[in-house]
């Protein structure tokens, strides 16, 4: 028999068959502002609660017919994450122990005061929302996945970048991408070539900060066998490599300006002259450069030329930050964690309330990259609160802090790079010579994340 309440999404069912225990406990619940349904048997609590899960269930062990470790048992083979709390007599704490172990979430010996109840069930409530909302937040992950795997999210900034992104994609003219450090700006000029008509050619990136200024132009241009000491055989530059497809610069406000005037007549011309011979070559590319500053103001302050900057800005593409974009970071975070737990071949961690709390509450200077190492030092147990970072740094010294962050960021993109200490000196922004002086400084063994 049920005595039936109003629908309530995260109600009670209380399960018990003497009468008086039920009428207490739901008014003890009620009084404390839950939504309670109770049962006098397990066999019609188990059918509604199949038909539709509550948000805790509270059941005596000893019931006629189906006891409360066979109701356990049942539900928890249809649902292993609803909270099941067991009420034992004294006889029976053995048995509860044993049901915990199984997986249910706590028990209550008899006699118990209404406020053990009550601080029980508001705990299982609290983790059974967060276990609804890190499914929720799975199930959209895979809907966006499978609708866009480039634009992870489903806030309007997201959504109108993607949009503005195809529409650009088509067009086949030079691109400049505005964004932040870590806001995904080789994201966009990766979909900018695979939505056009030059996907089937290379895409080939470039850093202009992460090389020095003395290899920046052959890597760029090319050199022939001879052109300069060193130059032993011919090199392919990264212009003419991208005959045919796309040819993304990052970071372009790093480029020196003599560098910029070459460049400025590549775009102009489509044309490459490698060092060490007269031989000029046709070149058939997109160009997508990147840049995290104001390249306007560059230009206006004489560390950027105005031409090219012009050349360049027919189509500016910005991509927000993404404390502009709140709604995306849950589901981003979720993304990311799944990626680093199969690549550490671990169990994703669930989302508890303080990750969910520095997820929502921090405002993510670094970004999506930020946000993916975050995921990375949780999916390997690494990820302590903000609380503790602060205890941590106690007592320490300025520089001891500095050098410790420093550590701590090279052994993040150690790992991102799975110990690629070329790739991480990419995104780092600074030259292989000085990342391996600092990997080596600070102990670190790039083989160590592989």
């Amino acid at each position: 028999m049920s005595e039936t309440i109003p629908d309530r999404s995260e109600r009670i069912v209380f399960v018990d068959d003497e009468a008086d225990v039920r009428r207490a406990n739901r008014q003890s619940l009620e009084l404390d502002g839950f939504a309670v349904e109770v049962f006098d048997a397990a066999e019609p609590a188990l059918a509604a609660i199949l038909a539709d899960p509550p948000g805790v269930v509270v059941s005596d062990v000893r019931l006629p017919g189906l006891d409360g470790r066979g109701l356990f048992a049942a539900l928890r083979a249809a649902d292993p994450d609803l909270p099941v709390i067991l009420i034992t007599g004294h006889g029976d704490i053995s048995m509860a122990v044993g049901a915990m172990r199984e997986g249910a979430y706590d028990f209550l010996a008899k006699p118990y005061p209404a406020e053990a109840l009550i601080a029980s069930v508001r705990r299982a409530l609290d983790r059974r929302r967060l276990t609804l909302e890190n499914r929720r937040l799975r199930a959209r992950l895979e809907e966006a996945v499978e609708a866009d795997p480039a634009f992870l999210g489903v806030s309007p900034e997201i959504v109108r970048l993607r949009r503005l992104v195809r529409d650009v994609a088509g067009a086949d003219v030079d691109v400049l991408v505005l964004g932040e450090t870590g806001s995904g700006k080789e994201v966009v000029a990766s979909a900018l070539h695979r939505w056009s008509r030059r996907a089937p050619k290379n895409f080939v990136a470039m850093n202009c900060g992460a090389l020095p200024d003395t290899v920046v132009e052959s890597e760029l241009f090319g050199h022939e066998a001879g052109a300069f000491t060193g130059a032993l055989k011919r090199r392919v530059g990264r212009i003419e490599h991208a005959h045919g497809g796309t040819l993304f610069l990052d970071e372009i406000e790093s480029m020196p300006l003599n560098l910029q005037v070459k460049l400025l007549r590549v775009l102009q011309e489509r044309t490459v002259e490698p060092l060490g011979t007269n031989e000029i070559r046709p070149v058939d590319m997109r160009v997508v450069a990147a840049t995290k500053v104001d390249l306007g103001q560059a230009a206006a302050q004489g560390t950027f030329r105005d031409d090219l900057f012009h050349r360049l800005n027919v189509i500016t593409i910005p991509i927000p930050p993404l404390r502009e974009r709140r709604e995306d970071v849950l589901l981003l975070f979720q993304h990311f964690l799944a990626r680093a737990a199969a690549r550490f071949n671990r169990e994703p961690p669930a989302i508890d309330a303080a990750i969910r709390e520095h997820l929502l509450g921090h405002s993510w200077p670094g970004n999506v990259r930020e946000l993916g190492h975050y995921a990375e030092r949780c999916a390997l147990g690494l990820a302590g609160t903000p609380e503790a970072a602060a205890e941590s740094a106690a007592g320490r010294t300025l520089a001891e802090q500095v050098d410790r962050f420093e550590r701590d960021l090279i052994r993040d993109e150690l790992i991102m790079a799975g110990g690629d200490v070329r790739v991480a000196a990419e995104h780092l922004g600074t030259p292989r010579k000085t990342l391996y002086d600092k990997i080596a400084r600070h102990g670190l063994t790039p083989t160590d994340y592989r």
